[in-house]
């Protein structure tokens, strides 16, 4: 682990989160021992409820399934009628399908079930945030708490926005963060524009004509044509996608006959991948030219082609305001050296985006630290820097007091 973030963090309300820190720890490391899934997150959507209520703060439970959302209003200034402003902070809740590898003791106690990408502490320090400004409610506004289900691959902010998130809890603007150990510890990240991207899955079936390996002239053989579509597919982003614009594709998985039947041409191959992009000109291109070339590829050898194409997540991009006001709020907690502000995307994706295609916003990255050991999101020795975590959850209370000052 890392040691404490030490320098310019002088700030009034990091030391008084300080004071509650080992209670913090205490609740991350029982969530990390405890992960659920995705819309599973039963144990850990009553914690949050439990200790909400706790803080005095008005609980909502079972938004988007296993969601749940805090409300708490601030104080107005004497003589001054309460500010209808309103400000949406989230923190993701699940945890991946990943068996743990650790020895410590708040390892996961549950087989293949870990949080290998630290929403354990995303929830946690929300929940200090929470705690922090319902003892201080220095702000003049309505602060909504979202604890979020199923980001892994579920879009559980899409699932809350159905289920009337914005209607039922008004946000102008709403934030999130991520841990980042890229960064080191304590370092916040940001830029104004894209900051995830967009994640798209496509599904390829390949159908041809099985034979007997020692008479393939007699078959259509799907292996084949899956290998050429392999190759041609590399070419999608090199040939029609500007240098300019970033974009991945890549297949990940192919299925083909039984390795017991060396002999056999099978009559069907199944690929499957994935496309990332930032702009949508560029993921219809990728769409358009990745059909176009599985179809006409299998027919020039005889075959036929199927390309399934979804869109999962759309790209998460700051509002440029927003951005600039959440990086100036950081600056100001740890001060200038701490705070990147141009920090390049990456090209994983967040469904975050489905907020901020709602609502104005900003995404951003806390430094954990633990990439010079190699220890990386979804690594199955990953273990969230509790160090880090009065910082965050300070960081949350800023961006709510700033928002909606008294």
């Amino acid at each position: 682990m890392n040691k404490p973030v030490e320098g310019p963090l002088a700030s009034r309300t990091i030391d008084a989160i300080r004071a509650f820190h080992p209670d913090l720890v205490a609740i991350r490391r029982d969530l990390h021992a405890h992960p659920e899934l995705g819309f599973e997150e039963v144990r850990t959507a009553a914690i949050v409820e439990q200790r909400l209520k706790s803080f005095g703060i008005e609980t909502h439970a079972g938004v988007g399934r296993t969601g749940v959302v805090g409300v708490l209003k601030g104080r107005p200034a004497a003589g001054d009628r309460p500010s209808p402003r309103t400000i949406g902070l989230r923190a993701d809740m699940d945890a991946l399908p990943i068996a743990e590898v650790n020895g410590f003791a708040h390892r996961s106690s549950h087989p293949h079930r870990m949080h290998a990408c630290g929403h354990d502490g995303h929830t946690t320090m929300l929940l200090g945030a929470a705690r922090q400004l319902a003892a201080t409610r220095d702000f003049d506004g309505t602060v909504h708490f979202i604890f979020q289900p199923g980001e892994e691959g579920h879009a559980g902010a899409r699932a809350m926005i159905e289920d009337g998130l914005f209607d039922r809890f008004p946000c102008d603007t709403v934030y999130a963060m991520h841990n980042w150990p890229s960064l080191p510890a304590g370092t916040i990240g940001i830029n104004d524009g894209p900051m995830m991207a967009a994640a798209d899955r496509f599904r390829i079936t390949i159908t041809g004509r099985g034979g007997h390996g020692a008479h393939p002239y007699l078959a259509v053989d799907p292996v084949v044509v899956a290998g050429h579509v392999i190759t041609a597919v590399q070419s999608i982003v090199a040939r029609n996608v500007s240098p300019i614009d970033s974009a991945v594709v890549t297949i990940a998985a192919m299925q083909a006959g039984d390795m017991d039947a060396f002999s056999v041409i099978p009559g069907e191959v199944k690929l499957i991948g994935t496309a990332r992009s930032f702009k949508a000109s560029v993921q219809e291109n990728i769409e358009a030219r990745l059909t176009r070339l599985c179809t006409s590829i299998a027919e020039g050898f005889g075959a036929s082609a199927t390309c399934t194409y979804d869109r999962l997540y759309p790209a998460t991009i700051n509002s440029p305001r927003e951005a600039r006001f959440a990086a100036d709020v950081a600056q100001a907690l740890v001060g200038a050296d701490r705070v990147v502000r141009d920090l390049p995307p990456s090209m994983g994706a967040e469904d975050f985006s489905f907020m901020l295609m709602e609502r104005p916003g900003a995404y951003l990255r806390l430094g954990q630290g633990g990439a010079d050991r190699g220890v990386l999101l979804h690594n199955t020795r990953y273990d969230f820097n509790d160090d880090v975590l009065p910082i965050g959850a300070a960081l949350f209370v800023a961006l709510a007091e700033r928002s909606m000052p008294r």
